[in-house]
């Protein structure tokens, strides 16, 4: 292609760029409108007439940037996939201890699940899901894959740290994490008394279990 011809077609490409980006930024801003009625209704009792009628935008308007509802849930979740991991990333910042690492993480999953609820209820309603709607596994599975790297990367500092050595590879870790965290979920979404304070004590526990320390 000559310098001259792809001087012109510069623009052109701009455009379509420009296009691409404000069309993300908008399907982002339609999902995380939809997450609140989705928290509220779960995934088999929403759709997309509910979710516009609880939010500022037409059903139309849903339509024009989603295919469908599928589409639409699919696309939050893996917003929620980005976000909820970025929420981790500072857990790791100035780590040169491991019993500050210890409370930091622990107190990071216990806020995400007393402050984060609805989100969470939504997560595991949805993982539930994939297993009947093939259309959400590979967006459900991505989500497991990158919180199970996100806890491994705390759990093998804190290794670092104490000198020792996970007993389990990255995905026990994160089944292990995985099951006190939804059980506290169920139990604050029920409000039993007691259920964050009885995560922290558990997380606690179960990191030092999972990484035995040497020194």
């Amino acid at each position: 292609m000559s310098a001259e011809a792809i001087a012109s077609s510069a623009p052109a490409v701009r455009g379509v760029a420009k296009r691409s980006t404000k069309l993300a930024a908008k399907r982002d801003e339609l999902a995380r409108a939809a997450f609140k009625t989705l928290a509220e209704l779960g995934y088999a009792g929403t759709s997309l007439r509910d979710i516009a009628a609880n939010s500022e935008y037409s059903h139309g308007v849903l339509h024009y940037y989603f295919t469908d509802r599928l589409d639409l849930i699919t696309h939050c979740v893996r917003l929620y996939k980005t976000e909820c991991v970025a929420a981790y990333d500072d857990v790791l910042d100035d780590a040169d201890d491991a019993a500050s690492l210890r409370a930091r993480f622990v107190r990071r999953l216990v806020d995400t699940a007393v402050n984060e609820l609805a989100t969470h209820k939504l997560w595991y309603d949805l993982r539930m899901q994939s297993v009947f709607e093939p259309s959400l596994a590979d967006g459900v599975g991505e989500i497991d894959e990158e919180l199970a790297a996100m806890i491994w990367r705390v759990v093998d500092r804190y290794a670092e740290l104490v000198g020792g050595e996970p007993v389990l590879d990255a995905a026990g870790v994160y089944a292990a994490f995985d099951g006190p965290f939804e059980r506290a979920v169920r139990r604050l979404a029920t409000d039993v008394p007691g259920a964050a304070d009885e995560l922290a004590v558990q997380l606690d526990v179960l990191l030092r279990a999972l990484v035995p320390a040497t020194h």
